[in-house]
């Protein structure tokens, strides 16, 4: 339970963190639930703080932005 609080806090800080840089993507973007399973995965391997994780997020987020070009 306690698992679910920090995946849900890095999850929306990363999100909110890339729509603020990318205001064209929209709140129910697809990108929103990679992430989210993105993260569930970092976790799993490796325990971490919320803003490690967060960190995780966005990095994650760019990749994604990068690949799509």
């Amino acid at each position: 339970m306690v698992d679910d609080v920090f995946l849900k806090s890095a999850a929306e800080t990363a999100w909110a963190v890339y729509r603020a840089r990318h205001p064209e993507v929209g709140a129910r973007d697809s990108r929103r639930s990679l992430l989210e399973r993105h993260l569930q995965r970092r976790w799993k391997e490796r325990e971490g703080d919320t803003e490690e994780l967060t960190g995780f997020g966005i990095a994650y987020l760019h990749r994604l932005n990068r690949d799509e070009r």
